[in-house]
């Protein structure tokens, strides 16, 4: 799809065409979203389907999770006029941290990390990642805010991801958690299935 090309009718997810299917085999995710946030359009829209169930809710900050959620998670904050914290994997961050051992998607064992100078008791604060798959790596996130004191129970504010997946870990979430995705119902399938 031409990076310019804006379809005349814009229904939700019409943006996911922009991503490419993985080319490099298994230990690679299986669609990189990187076009689809060059396409201006396109990732104005998907900022603002992922925006649309929080419409009203208070959100104080905006934490986005290492690395292509913080290119996500850096547009919802610029949309919302928040400020936008770095969740970062162990070891890049040169000041105080809290630290979380989490399993990423591809099942190896990492440890995520937060400034502790920058959230406080009952700041509300929406997790963006670009991908929910096995739930892993947000519920790393979602056990340092809550440590940290990020929102009143339940917290976060909201968790929000351009899919998030029907899996054990993708349930967890949206059970617990008020949620934003950007797949319509119609293809939840297949992106589930990788397809």
């Amino acid at each position: 799809m031409d990076l310019c090309h804006v379809p005349t009718v814009r229904e939700k997810g019409w943006y996911l065409a922009l991503m490419a299917p993985n080319t490099k085999g298994p230990n690679y995710a299986w669609l990189d979203p990187s076009r689809l946030y060059c396409h201006p359009q396109g990732l104005q829209d998907c900022v603002a389907d992922l925006l649309l169930p929080f419409q009203g809710d208070p959100i104080d900050l905006v934490a986005g999770i290492d690395a292509m959620g913080f290119i996500l998670g850096a547009a919802v904050a610029a949309a919302l006029h928040k400020g936008f914290l770095a969740i970062r994997k162990a070891g890049h961050l040169c000041v105080e941290t809290l630290a979380e051992p989490y399993t990423d998607y591809s099942g190896r064992e990492k440890v995520m990390e937060v400034r502790t100078d920058t959230i406080s008791p009952g700041l509300r604060i929406l997790l963006v990642d670009q991908w929910v798959e096995t739930g892993g790596t947000m519920r790393a996130a979602i056990r340092l805010v809550e440590r940290l004191g990020g929102g009143p129970p339940p917290c976060p504010a909201g968790i929000a991801a351009i899919c998030i997946e029907d899996s054990e870990g993708g349930r967890w979430i949206r059970e617990r958690y008020k949620c934003a995705h950007c797949v319509p119902p119609r293809l939840q399938p297949r992106f589930d299935r990788h397809q």
